[in-house]
């Protein structure tokens, strides 16, 4: 039953790190923010950045509260539980900060608005596709596997692609 996963912690720090679902997620996440913030126009830099940073935390806490929650284990919560479930859902914010980044420094490098856009949306993809090829190695997948996971990354990051092209014109 879900009773073990909320339990005291019994993951070693090395197995949670392992888990590269929210940080594919997250860069997704942070992909279709800079899509959408992209189809209001002209999107101000440090409104991208605080949209990017802002919506993974909103989702880390979405995602926090579903797991703790959704168990239906209120009456066994602990702060232990809630720490550890805050910790194992915290690669959904991390996800978002290289788009951010890239946002932040896109002027040094003498880009508009729209460069700025599609820097941090290569970045996330990038993300994504980086920390799926990751996970799908540490789960011990050959190379055959690591590349399909890849593959469908790539996909799913053209589709985000494919929507923004779209939606601009």
């Amino acid at each position: 039953m879900e009773e073990a996963s909320y339990a005291a912690p019994a993951v070693a720090s090395d197995e949670v790190r392992g888990d590269y679902t929210g940080a594919v997620y997250g860069s997704l996440l942070a992909a279709s923010v800079v899509v959408g913030a992209g189809t209001l126009g002209s999107f101000p830099r440090l409104q991208l950045i605080a949209l990017l940073l802002g919506t993974g935390v909103v989702f880390w806490a979405s995602h926090v509260f579903a797991r703790l929650f959704g168990a239906r284990m209120v009456s066994r919560l602990s702060w232990t539980t809630v720490r550890r479930t805050a910790r194992e859902e915290r690669p959904i914010i991390e996800a978002a900060v290289p788009p951010a980044a890239a946002a932040a420094v896109a002027p040094l490098l003498g880009l508009g608005p729209q460069g700025i856009a599609w820097l941090a949306l290569l970045v996330a993809l990038a993300g994504q596709i980086g920390w799926a090829t990751l996970a799908a190695r540490r789960a011990g997948a050959s190379r055959r596997l690591m590349l399909v996971a890849g593959a469908i990354n790539l996909f799913l990051g053209l589709l985000i692609v494919l929507l923004k092209v779209g939606l601009q014109h």
